[in-house]
């Protein structure tokens, strides 16, 4: 009869630290006790590829006692068993990786240790006929992947840190006044249109929704719309828990051969992804570099604060001094706690089960690690590793291997509030926003020289000689020229001197015309400056005719002296002529024309250098911090709902008076200091039927200003030293192209653009949409700015919830709540009723679960009990629960150098 032999499964290694990637496999022998004697050794040979771990190392786990465990040293097999104590049944167990596989067992004996193992033929569970090698479930070859200790290892440890969420949901059935009256009047042609004052919402008619137009209103909002027009809604509230467990090896990050007898020094310099790299140049050539990361965390729990700061979807209370995040869930038709809980348990998990992978992976890509084999010692700040080969000869292979942190994350159910909801428009209109203060120097024009003028052409005087002749036409005096000659009446140009017989008279020439020389270039005769006779015994008139240039002179009275002729020198002015002016003019002109364009393009550079300059200040200006950025905000929201109650007659409205017990009255029943808000994005806002077209005189919020112009404008140069804000954004065109038929001006499409420039870091939230921008706050600021209104939430003080709900009837109306209640799966027996008194039963159940320290006490356990695995890892949570569990794996920024042996033909690891 043959050995049969039966694999009998796995089993847990209890209290080993060594985690769930090894399992204890034992397989049962059977024979009589001829083919089994005592004192002979019998063991399984399994394959050198699987990772059998020593028995020897678990003295203290009862299945290993009297295994052991021998490997040939050039074979490809290995032996595990026992020594044969006592006749019966005998079982092998060893330990190796959980994971199962296929594989060819045989089974050997020995007479004692010294002597060679043989072959004996066996039967398995699988097999009708005996062999020497059969066919069984065996471990799989190679190593385990192993993920460290199981979660029981750490049961107890206490949370290294913990952030707040909640979840808001409105509750349905109750119209309040306040968002009821703003639903009316933005549809004031239905049939609930009207609801304008605060009595229609009180009374039977309105509790009982028996008033037409609030009967229309219901009618018109379902049950999930009117979600937004209810005034009560629930607070869920839970916290996530971080927990550090342990640490392990992950893959490897590099490689190193050493050679026999060989030492390698390896240097490790870690860093962070990069994102965007600047490089800024030097004279020197100094190169510096600038590196931004996804996340500049190294812990998955500031990393999820750090997410939960910058998301705007997000409302923000201060609760217990702490800023809670919390999530806005879907309209409840169930007022019962058990629902609401159930619903917000589901939402936390969502959010919080992705928004931690996201930070687990970008801490992850956070590290990269470059290590550099050198040959020689360097000066360095970084780690340096020193590797040793002893063996003289075989090459050993180090895997440089990241050592990894395993971050449990639990969620819990910490407690309940009721809470009153109202919407504000325009929330961010009174906030004043950030002027940047840029002193611009005015452009440097001493490298510039002012054109001198070119004067106006003079007038030049010109000598102009000539004679007047002794002409006589009748007389004796012909050849002395002796007599004095007057005109001839009747005949001007006739000069006569009388003698005692008339006919023998003196008669000479009196008018003479003299051509002038003609006029140098670029001037015109203008008039005769002066004459000079040579002090001749003669009186003349002149006369200047111009084209030709002739000079008229007549004598009036003349001696010649016995002359026959008379000498005169004239000097005629000569003006430049028109031409000769302008051609002066438009050199003057160009001359001053390039002067004005130099210094237009030095005020145009300077100019784009300002601009540049100021985005590159704008880009890279501080945030202010997001606690005090909230704390304005939500007293500005605050500071708007108090003006709403004014108007309905609950605040007074005196300034001259403080309102001591109104204010009072509130913080009583609301705990201010933790309202939340929630931001409705800004394309819910109404705009304009026929909006204005974005043209060319578009601006944003913040305009460039034009280029300027020049200065014989008299308009005013902002960059002559003046102080300037920053701006962000001008208008652009574009050219709509049609393919089938070319464009003309009726194509241009006008775009209000933002600038950047390489230098400026990303623009913000909202540039593209013409948002207006807060350049030294965050991304929830400028969306708060732009936001089409706000849903407040003020949570009711514990305590304090039924008379908070009779204080809301007040200022909300009644309208709904005489209506009855239409109960919910998971709501409570005692959920009858109207809506109102399912309202009250539900305050009082609060009230109630805050006065049990019981309660409290079970918020707060984790503290002191620690972890606690939570079966499952999820399940929808009860109140004042654990419902929520998983784990982050997370690098970590040392590395360790693990020596490794690879199989040289199949390539696997050993």
């Amino acid at each position: 009869m043959a050995l049969v032999v039966t694999f009998l499964g796995t089993s847990s290694i209890p209290a080993s630290g060594i985690g769930p990637a090894y399992k204890i496999w034992s397989y049962k022998i059977e024979g009589n006790a001829a083919e089994m004697p005592t004192g002979h050794r019998f063991a399984l040979a399994l394959p050198a590829n699987i990772n059998v771990l020593d028995p020897g190392s678990f003295p203290g786990v009862p299945a290993l006692q009297g295994m052991f465990l021998e490997r040939e040293q050039e074979g490809s097999r290995q032996y595990v068993g026992r020594t044969v104590g006592a006749a019966g049944p005998q079982v092998i167990a060893f330990v190796a990786p959980a994971r199962e596989s296929t594989g060819d067992v045989l089974l050997v004996k020995a007479s004692s240790g010294s002597n060679p193992w043989i072959a004996v033929p066996f039967l398995s569970e699988s097999s009708g006929s005996p062999s020497h090698a059969q066919k069984m479930t065996v471990p799989a070859p190679g190593a385990p992947v192993y993920a460290g200790r199981p979660l029981a290892d750490f049961i107890g440890t206490l949370p290294y840190a913990s952030e707040l969420f909640g979840v808001y949901q409105p509750l349905s059935g109750w119209f309040g006044a306040h968002s009821s009256m703003a639903a009316s009047a933005a549809h004031s042609s239905t049939a609930f249109a009207g609801l304008d004052t605060l009595s229609r919402f009180k009374g039977d008619a309105a509790r009982n929704l028996s008033d037409s137009a609030l009967k229309a209103l219901a009618a018109h909002y379902d049950a999930a719309a009117s979600g937004g027009l209810s005034p009560v809604g629930l607070v869920n509230l839970f916290r996530e828990y971080f927990f550090e467990f342990d640490n392990f090896l992950g893959p490897p990050a590099g490689h190193i051969w050493v050679s026999p007898g060989g030492i390698v020094e390896v240097v490790e310099t870690s860093s962070r992804r990069t994102l965007i790299e600047k490089v800024a140049e030097q004279s020197e050539e100094i190169s510096r570099k600038t590196e931004e990361s996804l996340t500049e965390q190294d812990d998955v729990a500031d990393a999820v604060k750090e997410d939960n700061s910058s998301d705007t979807k997000l409302g923000v209370s201060a609760t217990g001094g702490v800023n809670a995040k919390i999530y806005h869930a879907d309209v409840s038709a169930s007022f019962s706690t058990q629902n609401t809980v159930k619903r917000g348990s589901e939402i936390t998990h969502k959010h919080t089960r992705t928004q931690t992978a996201k930070a687990t992976s970008e801490i992850k890509r956070n590290f990269k690690t470059t290590f550099k084999t050198v040959t020689e010692t360097t000066d360095t700040s970084s780690r340096r590793y020193v590797l040793e080969n002893k063996s003289a000869t075989e090459l050993v292979n180090y895997e440089l291997r990241r050592k990894m942190r395993k971050v449990g994350v639990q969620l819990q159910h910490i407690g309940t509030r009721l809470c009153w909801q109202v919407y504000l428009g325009d929330p961010g209109k009174d906030l004043g926003l950030g002027d940047m203060v840029h002193v611009v120097e005015a452009p440097d024009l001493t490298g510039l020289s002012k054109p001198e003028k070119l004067p106006p052409p003079e007038e030049k005087l010109v000598p102009f000689h000539f004679d007047i002749p002794f002409e006589i036409s009748q007389g004796p005096d012909e050849q002395e020229a002796e007599e004095t000659y007057v005109p001839t009446p009747g005949l001007p140009c006739r000069g006569r001197h009388e003698n005692p017989a008339p006919e023998k008279n003196d008669i000479i020439q009196f008018c003479f015309d003299r051509t002038v020389p003609p006029p140098p270039p670029g001037y015109e005769l203008s008039k005769i400056h002066s004459i000079d006779h040579h002090g001749a015994q003669i009186q003349y008139t002149t006369e200047l005719q111009l084209n030709p240039d002739v000079v008229k002179l007549q004598l009036t009275y003349a001696n010649f002296q016995g002359k026959r002729s008379l000498p005169f020198d004239a000097m005629l002015l000569y003006a430049p002529t028109a031409a000769a002016v302008e051609k002066i003019d438009k050199l003057n002109a160009a001359r001053e024309e390039e002067y004005k364009k130099e210094v237009t393009r030095l005020q145009h550079d300077a100019y784009g250098k300002a601009v540049r300059e100021r985005l590159r200040l704008v880009s890279s200006m501080r945030a202010r911090p997001p606690e005090d950025l909230r704390s304005e905000e939500r007293r500005l929201v605050f500071r708007n709902l108090i003006r709403w109650l004014e108007t309905t007659d609950q605040y007074p409205k005196d300034p001259k008076h403080l309102p001591f017990p109104e204010a009072e009255g509130i913080q009583q029943f609301f705990d201010v200091d933790e309202m939340l808000y929630f931001v409705a994005p800004d394309f819910w806002r109404p705009v304009a039927v026929n909006p204005p077209p974005v043209s060319k005189d578009s601006v944003g919020r913040y305009p460039v200003p034009p280029e300027y112009d020049l200065p014989s404008t008299g308009k005013p140069q902002p960059l002559l030293g003046q102080t300037v804000a920053g701006w962000y954004s001008r208008a652009h065109e574009y050219m709509a192209i049609d393919a089938q038929a070319p464009p003309t001006p009726s194509d241009s499409e006008w775009r209000v653009n933002y600038l950047v420039t390489e230098q400026t870091h990303p623009a913000p939230l909202g540039s593209s949409l013409g948002w207006l921008i807060q350049i030294d706050a965050d991304e929830r600021r400028n969306e708060f700015l732009n936001a089409a209104w706000v849903k407040a939430v003020l949570p009711i003080r514990p305590g304090q919830e039924t008379a908070a709900l009779s204080w809301l009837t007040e200022v909300e109306g009644e309208a709904g709540l005489g209506v009855a209640y239409s109960p919910q799966p998971l709501d409570p027996g005692t959920f009858t009723g109207t809506v109102g008194q399912v309202l009250t039963k539900l305050a009082a159940q609060l009230s109630e679960a805050d006065r049990d320290a019981d309660i409290t006490r079970n918020s707060e356990k984790v503290f002191e009990t620690g972890f606690d695995p939570l079966a499952g890892g999820f399940k929808p949570a009860e109140p004042y629960k654990v419902f929520d569990q998983w784990i982050e794996v997370l690098p970590t920024d040392q590395v360790a150098a693990v020596a490794v042996k690879y199989d040289a033909k199949t390539g696997q690891q050993l």
